[in-house]
């Protein structure tokens, strides 16, 4: 299913959305794009939708279950601007959205698919939820030159925070349920990360209605959309595994000579599997069983 531009698809949305859930895939680089894309399908995502240039490779496979549109996401605001359209087209649908070799995690997502969970969440009267941008790395930047390695996967177990966000629209005093979260690759090389791009924390799942936008730091215009839970208890929160920050701080001639190996004392293989994420903290089953 190929559109020639986000236009075109928009123009067949509706059909193409269904019900929902819908997975939106925006692909820098051509780096694990089909086992991201796999990973959302089996995820139960009932409409996975890829942004990615013309150019890129797709496996044969998975041509008629994806949604693929011709998009450039070098331009200003690309992937804002995409998620908004895909919103406006969907009101009322839960949405997710992420980057190649970007992979969702939520507890017990071995049994249980996004589907049920997502109901679940909404019956906590919850229309978002916060995941945590967990980077992976590859042990051998030697073998791996790209950082990136299914097989050879390693994360932080520690070093994680979290910091009061402030509102400068009430004398920066602090927002209501809502923290700035710290920690992985962009805190320990954070002086190759740009200061507005350290934050690990993203609202990458959330039900889309009329009006709501996403901004340049993966917040949305509705606050409540912001917070990390509901006033009464905890709620679930997801993890989002990412080789995103280990490709960039490679392929960045600025920081990719002054790196020899991302691994620390604190490194452990990762597992691939709910249960490690759970144990690491670096996700929250709130009232979820």
């Amino acid at each position: 299913m190929h559109h020639q531009s986000l236009s075109d698809f928009l123009g067949r949305a509706k059909a193409a959305l269904g019900a929902g859930p819908v997975a939106m895939v925006f692909c820098e680089d051509e780096a694990e794009i089909d086992t991201t894309l796999r990973h959302a399908l089996r995820s139960g995502f009932r409409c996975v939708i890829s942004f990615m240039p013309p150019q890129f490779e797709m496996a044969r496979d998975l041509r008629a279950r994806v949604h693929r549109i011709d998009y450039d996401l070098r331009v200003e605001r690309a992937v804002p601007r995409a998620v908004d359209a895909v919103i406006e087209a969907g009101p009322g649908l839960w949405m997710f959205y992420c980057y190649n070799a970007e992979y969702l995690f939520y507890p017990y997502c071995e049994t249980r698919t996004i589907s049920e969970m997502l109901a679940f969440h909404a019956e906590e009267r919850r229309n978002a939820m916060l995941a945590y941008v967990i980077d992976l790395y590859a042990g051998d930047l030697q073998r791996f030159p790209d950082a990136v390695s299914l097989d050879e996967t390693y994360l932080d177990r520690s070093g994680y925070y979290a910091q009061t966000r402030r509102d400068a629209a009430r004398q920066n005093h602090p927002k209501e349920r809502q923290l700035d979260f710290f920690g992985g690759l962009r805190w320990r090389f954070e002086e190759h990360v740009p200061e507005d791009r350290r934050k690990i924390d993203r609202i990458a799942l959330f039900r889309a209605k009329p009006g709501l936008t996403l901004r340049e730091d993966h917040t949305f215009s509705d606050e409540e959309y912001n917070t990390y839970a509901c006033p009464w208890h905890n709620n679930l929160t997801a993890a989002l595994v990412s080789f995103r920050t280990a490709k960039a701080l490679k392929r960045n001639p600025g920081s990719s000579f002054d790196i020899d190996d991302f691994r620390w004392r604190n490194s452990t293989r990762f597992a691939w599997h709910s249960r490690q994420l759970l144990d690491l903290g670096l996700m929250e089953p709130g009232q979820w069983f």
